[in-house]
């Protein structure tokens, strides 16, 4: 049985099929990569389970317990965090009290604000940010910013970290620096299911590919079964992803 499992999940908007009768489940200790062609039902997907959409139909499951249709802010507290494809920061707030203040109001559990101040610094030692600490938000490059938006999600205490394209945009050190740090986090006990149409990194740390079409499931395996298929190939990689593989 799967950390997080959905069955059938369905969302319309309108008479729209966004994501259809998809079948899923993520397994506790896996980093799960989520792909297709923009448009295919990633992010909608990627909403339902935080809580950010409801279904239409279908069930998503955590630890054995439905959570389709809870509010995000419970499902936050279950266990679940999450970053977005588009970073979504406190402008005028600092680097450090981005983190404190998910320590404080993002857990389950009361957390007294010495506890919450060591929990900051040692996330954002995690994810390089600690020369950064006192600058604000708004003054970080779009790498540091992403970095940030992954160590205020895991000051909730997330057994699930889901991942919105947080290596879009990156250089190619910047996308080898975060690949490493995403290893580091699952190492370190949180499952990862990450939506990135960067296929070297997909490629790269991911345990196994899930691909969408259209809203629909059209693939899952291994990556070297993906980067293969040829289904896969024709929809989204195309030929020239194949030939390098």
């Amino acid at each position: 049985m799967g950390i997080i499992e959905g069955e059938k999940v369905t969302k319309f908007f309108g008479g729209l099929a966004a994501v259809f009768d998809v079948d899923f489940d993520i397994r506790e200790g896996e980093i799960v990569g989520l792909i297709g062609p923009n448009g295919a039902g990633k992010t909608t997907l990627f909403n339902m389970i935080s809580g950010s959409l409801s279904t239409t139909g279908g069930e998503i499951r955590y630890k054995g317990k439905r959570i389709s249709n809870l509010k995000p802010h419970q499902i936050c507290r279950l266990g679940i965090a999450r970053t977005f494809q588009a970073v979504k920061l406190f402008n005028n707030l600092s680097v450090f009290d981005h983190v404190f203040l998910g320590s404080i109001c993002g857990t389950a559990t009361r957390t007294r604000a010495m506890d919450a101040q060591r929990k900051a610094t040692t996330l954002l030692e995690l994810v390089g940010l600690s020369v950064r600490k006192s600058d604000l938000a708004k003054n970080l490059p779009l790498a540091e910013q992403k970095r940030l938006e992954v160590a205020r999600a895991l000051s909730t205490e997330p057994q699930v970290l889901l991942l919105d394209e947080v290596m879009a945009g990156l250089t190619a050190t910047e996308l080898n620096s975060f690949t490493t740090l995403i290893r580091r986090i699952r190492n370190e006990g949180t499952t990862i299911l990450l939506v990135e149409h960067v296929m070297q990194a997909i490629m790269a740390i991911c345990d196994r590919i899930i691909v969408l079409h259209h809203g629909v499931k059209i693939a899952e395996g291994l990556p070297q079964e993906i980067v293969t298929n040829t289904k896969v190939i024709e929809v989204y990689l195309g030929t020239d992803a194949y030939a390098e593989h």
